[in-house]
């Protein structure tokens, strides 16, 4: 799949006449993670109306930039397997299920509740009894128990929608909620449409003047960013 020019605000390279047969292509090409107004003033899209409309809207299991994306995040994961997992903005449970066959414990949360329930759907339908699904609006709603921590944390398609005291209290939860040697994986298209709050590498680069964390996996090409941190031990 080529870069294309005009894949401003969806979320996959793919032209207006692609889109899925039950979105407009206006509403397609969209493609915002829920539901109040951005910095800028924009009201952002009814994903709960879209995903009751399609289960999925941006074929997130079937386009290859959904599918290469998905497997480089998978394939750079270090560790072979994860105690306590969280997933944000899961939407239809595509990367959930593949996430949990490398954790004993994985948390998904979406802000849509009929994405959770989609996400419950496939969860079950994959056998999959280590998930847990949650409604929840991060960052005021964190789906973890501040008590427990995480040994892997996975923000995909999402950091850049938030307003910037939210995007700051959503890395802050991250980082307090990691376990020492956990991992914490950042993966976003790179871009620029008009609802970006912050671009995607000054996003990640905030990662990376956190304390305590360190680099191990980097790769952006011409569609998407993706780092990989690891909370050091003391």
């Amino acid at each position: 799949m080529h870069a294309r020019d005009d894949r401003t605000l969806c979320r996959k390279p793919q032209d207006a006449d692609e889109a899925a047969p039950c979105m407009q292509p206006r509403a397609r090409a969209q493609r915002l993670r829920c539901g109040r107004p951005t910095s800028r003033g924009r009201p952002m899209l009814d994903c709960e109306a879209i995903y009751r409309k399609c289960p999925d809207p941006w074929r997130v299991r079937t386009d290859w930039y959904e599918r290469r994306k998905r497997g480089l995040l998978i394939g750079s994961l270090t560790q072979p397997r994860y105690g306590r997992a969280l997933e944000l903005a899961c939407g239809n449970g595509a990367m959930t299920c593949v996430l949990a066959q490398r954790c004993d414990d994985l948390i998904a949360a979406d802000a849509a509740p009929t994405a959770v329930l989609l996400t419950e759907q496939a969860v079950r339908e994959e056998g999959l009894a280590n998930v847990r699904v949650a409604v929840a609006r991060v960052p005021a709603q964190w789906p973890a128990q501040e008590d427990a921590g995480l040994d892997l944390i996975v923000v995909s398609e999402l950091a850049y929608y938030l307003a910037p005291h939210d995007l700051a209290q959503l890395l802050a939860q991250c980082a307090a909620s990691l376990n020492q040697g956990g991992e914490w994986v950042m993966c976003h298209f790179v871009k620029d449409f008009p609802e970006r709050t912050r671009s995607t590498r000054d996003i990640h680069a905030d990662v990376d003047r956190i304390p305590g964390l360190a680099k191990v996996v980097s790769h952006q090409d011409e569609l998407f960013q993706l780092d990989v941190w690891r909370k050091q031990t003391s």
